[in-house]
């Protein structure tokens, strides 16, 4: 799509730089950093499609801007809820990444395309039976192609809805705002931050995870009895920062003034999960900038999708250190120290297998015996000034900072119940930097942040109700 993959070679993954042998679980609420301006519903992409495949020769530096000979022609329906098939009968499954794109894994391959669109965010139509070019390799991450997928049937176009931007206004602090938030309310307390003034509102709105196209909202499928009885046994209160006196969290960074929350959830999970698997032993902080300025399944600082980073960039790139690309919040040219290590996963997949089937229930089953998850909320103008306490959204508006209300990537750490109040809450890191909200209180200095209730990659749609995923809110802690 928008940019190439810098040509590296990835090597064969030894044992020891496995992340984890088991699947990796990406997180409920596919709210996605918004970074293509497309919105295709699910009914656009479910059916039958013909996609046009080229020699199965390439490896993981191959660039699809053009498509090349057409080798391959093949045909797959895709089912409700996640079943692909081909034309012989085969069955694989496939998924819709929100509402951008769709991955199909079918016959030993994977298939990841963005949906088509013409355009840019002040003016684009999704021509949501098409795709534009995308990668197929096998699953053992070799013998890469280039393909294009076209629906048999025909979708009308979808024209998004327009909003306001005014990228260059400088942002402002809204006293009265905040006043109005704390006379409201005492479930949290909202603070004034004057360093968000160095921003403009396109910056800020980029470090709320951009510009999004929103879906209605789905219901969370319903647990089975099993489940059910299976989660009555977890404690009520769980944080990987305090694990029998062990914290698993790295420490709290400041995506800046660029788009990329997407990628320090992403790599913040990566880091906790190694450090749960090596108990410990390695604490990575993996490069943030690699992925901005290298990824070609994601926009940059104008955003990106867990799913496709902490998954199928992890998978097929790899992660390096960060001292081999230090983080610079921009849009540099991919400048990755090529002698440096990668680090892999070897599976992922959404929390319920496929986005769409995620609710609290399976979140907390993951969370707990995986490890912490990125998740997605939206952000509302009041949420920029909170302090601490257990996060609602008001309903107030900011008038002298027009921002849209937008979805945001952070890492899912715990939940709680408050001991006072007896509320439900769930526990995040947010990448907004240490100066913002309460440092943590466990002795691990470490600032984790309020989402409102629901997380990401999995499923359920774009817009996170406050009761999407239950009464389960979200703390600071």
């Amino acid at each position: 799509m928008r940019r190439e993959i810098c040509g590296r070679t990835v090597r064969r993954r030894p044992a020891d730089e496995m992340v984890s042998k088991s699947v990796f679980l990406l997180g409920c609420l596919a709210l996605a950093s918004a970074d293509i301006p497309v919105a295709c519903y699910y009914e656009d992409i479910r059916g039958t499609w013909t996609f046009q495949e080229t020699e199965r020769s390439g490896d993981s530096s191959l660039s699809c801007d053009a498509l090349g000979p057409v080798v391959h022609t093949k045909t797959f329906t895709l089912s409700f809820p996640d079943t692909a098939t081909d034309e012989l009968g085969n069955e694989g499954t496939w998924t819709m990444i929100s509402s951008q794109g769709f991955e199909v894994n079918i016959n030993g391959r994977s298939y990841f395309a963005f949906s088509y669109y013409e355009g840019d965010w002040e003016n684009s139509v999704s021509y949501c039976d098409r795709t534009f070019n995308g990668w197929s390799r096998d699953k053992t991450v070799r013998n890469w192609s280039c393909f294009k997928g076209q629906k048999n049937t025909q979708v009308a176009p979808r024209v998004p809805k327009r909003t306001q931007r005014l990228q260059d206004q400088q942002y402002r602090v809204d006293h009265r705002h905040i006043a109005q938030i704390n006379a409201i309310q005492t479930s949290w307390t909202a603070k004034a931050y004057p360093q968000f003034e160095q921003y403009t509102i396109e910056e800020m709105q980029l470090r709320s995870g951009g510009h999004g196209s929103s879906l209605p909202p789905a219901s969370p499928p319903s647990s089975s009895p099993e489940l059910l009885a299976r989660l009555s046994l977890l404690p009520e209160n769980f944080d990987w920062r305090d694990v029998e006196g062990v914290n698993y969290v790295g420490g709290v960074r400041d995506q800046a003034q660029c788009g990329s929350c997407y990628v320090f959830a992403s790599t913040a999970m990566l880091e906790s999960r190694l450090r749960v698997k090596t108990r410990n032993q390695r604490q990575d902080v993996f490069s943030t900038q690699d992925v901005v300025s290298c990824s070609a399944v994601s926009q940059g600082c104008n955003g990106g999708f867990k799913y496709l980073i902490a998954g199928r960039y992890a998978m097929e790139q790899g992660m390096v250190a960060e001292e081999c690309n230090p983080y610079t919040a921009q849009d540099d040219p991919c400048d990755t120290d090529a002698s440096c290590a990668r680090t892999y996963v070897s599976e992922y997949e959404y929390v319920g297998g496929y986005y769409g089937a995620c609710n609290e229930e399976l979140m907390l089953q993951a969370l707990v015996e995986k490890g912490p998850l990125p998740v997605g909320y939206m952000v509302y103008d009041d949420f920029r000034n909170y302090e601490g306490g257990i996060y609602h959204h008001t309903g107030f508006k900011n008038d002298f900072n027009p921002l849209e209300a937008t979805s945001h990537a952070v890492l899912l750490v715990g939940y709680g119940v408050d001991n006072t109040t007896g509320e439900k809450y769930w526990t995040c890191k947010n990448s907004w930097g240490r100066g913002w909200a309460r440092t943590a209180s466990s002795g691990s200095g470490e600032e984790p942040t309020s989402a409102p209730s629901s997380p990401w990659p999995s499923t359920l749609p774009l817009f996170l109700k406050e009761d999407l995923l239950g009464n389960r809110d979200v703390v600071a802690r």
